[in-house]
């Protein structure tokens, strides 16, 4: 493999992993995928709001009832409009509104949340622990 083929290698796989994206890029992609969540919850949608759990979380959650009962036995605040704050530490993120505070983990189809329902600075319910 000569030179130019070595570096057109390094740059697909680069490409293809969530670590090589840009941070503000990485911030965009989670704030957005924390206000699908969120628009999903205002709309007691349940399929999407279960879809955009990370595995962990939707399993914790299914232990005893259905996702979506679960969920709205949480009574989750929800969050509209943009983010006050978006956090990215490698695959984890943070996304603050104004009443809630949504935590996700990068996956290989996206941001999935693993956490909501913390209002900012203050304690609170979630999702997962």
């Amino acid at each position: 493999m000569g030179p130019s083929t070595g570096w057109l290698l390094a740059g697909a796989v680069c490409l293809a992993a969530s670590g090589c994206a840009t941070v503000g890029g990485r911030a965009e992609a989670a704030e957005a995928a924390s206000q699908r969540f969120e628009r999903a919850l205002m709309a007691a949608d349940d399929v999407r709001v279960c879809d955009a759990l990370a595995p962990a979380t939707r399993e914790e959650l299914e232990a005893e009832a259905p996702c979506g009962p679960s969920l709205a036995a949480l009574r989750l605040p929800v969050a509209a409009g943009r983010a006050k704050r978006v956090d990215v530490y490698g695959s984890q993120a943070l996304v603050v509104f104004a009443q809630d505070s949504v935590f996700l983990a990068s996956f290989p189809d996206g941001w999935r949340v693993t956490a909501a329902g913390a209002p900012p600075g203050r304690g609170g319910r979630t999702t997962a622990s």
